[in-house]
């Protein structure tokens, strides 16, 4: 098939393009800008645009396909002739509900712990040699990418809930309609689309209704407004296996998190209660998936997580004791909540230094921020950052530092609004005995703090 991807830089949209390039495929694509790792990933395999930008001509009757990536504009100039050529025109998830209608698939959802989760259950699955197609919103060590498409029987696909497209107005998992799923919870985000926590909970009450006949949905008990969702469609559905989920008995030594099971203690190499969470959760769904618990709890073992989500940067060493950097890619209050007090419970004796970016609709949108009330709680000190630039380029009007500062309901807290207070910041706190909790979905404003941070130790390892 002569296939086009409109947008093509995008972490999802890159990853499958390269996927359909490997199954032989005519793949080509454009972006107004694409940046690494897609870059230098789509110019190995020769799949890089020429030229940077949007070319109608590049759009033509022998294409057999249009993937439309959510980057685009709905005035996109290749949309606009793929349109009046009368081609297929469909987003990433709903090529990926095509490739996937005959097989088993398995969905993982919720407002937070969607790509450890996935991460996890695709470790546990090609250790014991049983390897599904996937799509995984990270990149993962021993996987060259984030998707894959094969003849294998499964397929297990992050869920997300955010639009599928600038023209198909799907949330993207309503898309996936699961054999199998799990829900983490459902905790409002996305402002800019869902106006509201009613309509931000439809979403996944929608998706519940659409699991497959006599499917099965793993959910967490603990979360409310999961369990207002569940309790709408459950009646409705006989049909359906629920099966709740909780924190399981856990505990940490030496640093180490230790999951108490009927088999004894676990050790993971993951950070904080909301990762045994996880583990509980995954745990549930793989036994409905075939896999036996001492088996998933072997092979979970040396599962060191999804790049980006709760990452062990560095490990700095200071004549008067160790400092350690975690990057993660938390932005929703919720998350930011959980990641902030797992590092502070795992490191009870160390000072933690949270920094958290600013970046998203919803995080920038001062009817949304005051969901952030508390969320920095568990730090010794904490900075909450945000560019306006960022503010401009998505079309949002000025914030004040006040009003964020106000949002998140802490003294402690201090805004910044450039990467230069950042920076200066960090090299002030830098010191023995610390943790540095790094949140954003973006860059920082373009500071490499981790480089920052090594670069001012005596002795530095990096993970």
């Amino acid at each position: 098939m002569n296939i086009h991807f409109i947008a093509i830089g995008g972490a999802a949209m890159h990853n499958l393009a390269l996927a359909l390039h490997d199954l032989g495929h005519h793949v080509t694509g454009s972006d107004d800008a694409i940046h690494d790792p897609s870059r230098s990933r789509l110019e190995k395999a020769g799949l890089l645009p020429p030229n940077m930008g949007w070319d109608p001509e590049r759009i033509h009757r022998n294409l057999d396909t249009v993937i439309l990536g959510m980057h685009a504009r709905p005035d996109n100039p290749e949309l606009s002739q793929a349109k009046a050529l009368g081609l297929p025109v469909v987003s990433y998830p709903e090529y990926l509900f095509e490739a996937a209608q005959l097989k088993r698939r398995v969905v993982v959802a919720g407002s937070h712990g969607k790509t450890s989760i996935t991460a996890m259950l695709l470790h546990v699955m090609h250790k014991l040699g049983r390897t599904p197609d996937f799509m995984v919103g990270a990149q993962l060590t021993g996987f060259d990418r984030m998707v894959q498409i094969t003849q294998a029987e499964d397929m297990l696909l992050e869920g997300d809930e955010y639009l599928s497209s600038p023209i198909d107005l799907t949330p993207k998992f309503h898309w996936y309609r699961p054999h199998l799923t799990i829900i983490t919870g459902v905790a409002w985000d996305h402002i800019n689309v869902f106006p509201n926590p009613e309509n931000y909970r439809a979403q996944f009450t929608e998706y519940l209704r659409r699991v497959e006949p006599n499917g099965c949905v793993v959910w967490c008990e603990e979360d409310p407004e999961l369990q207002k969702a569940i309790e709408e469609v459950k009646p409705d559905r006989p049909d359906v296996e629920w099966v709740p989920y909780q924190t399981p008995q856990y505990s940490i030594a030496d640093g180490t998190l230790q999951v108490h099971t009927d088999e004894g203690l676990t050790p993971l190499q993951l950070v904080g209660p909301h990762n045994a969470l996880n583990l509980a959760g995954a745990m549930a769904l793989a036994l409905r998936w075939g896999v036996e618990k001492a088996d998933f709890l072997t092979a979970v073992q040396d599962f060191t997580g999804a790049a980006g989500r709760l990452e062990r940067k560095l490990d700095l060493s200071w004549a008067q004791g160790q400092s350690t950097v975690f990057r993660d890619f938390a932005h929703a209050p919720s998350k930011v909540l959980a990641t902030t007090r797992s590092v502070g419970a795992q490191f009870p004796n160390r000072k933690l230094i949270a920094v958290l970016e600013l970046h998203t609709f919803s995080s920038l949108n001062p009817d949304f921020l005051p969901t952030y009330a508390g969320a920095l709680d568990a730090a010794d000190e904490a900075w909450v950052c945000y560019s306006p630039d960022v503010l401009a380029h998505k079309q949002l009007p000025p914030l004040s530092a006040d009003i964020v500062k106000q949002a998140f309901d802490n003294d402690q807290v201090s805004v910044a609004t450039s990467a230069a207070e950042v920076a200066s910041a960090l090299s002030a706190a830098q010191g023995a005995n610390t943790v540095f909790l790094l949140m954003s979905s973006g860059q920082f404003m373009g500071l490499d703090a981790v480089e920052l941070l090594s670069s001012g130790a005596p002795n530095s390892s990096s993970h």
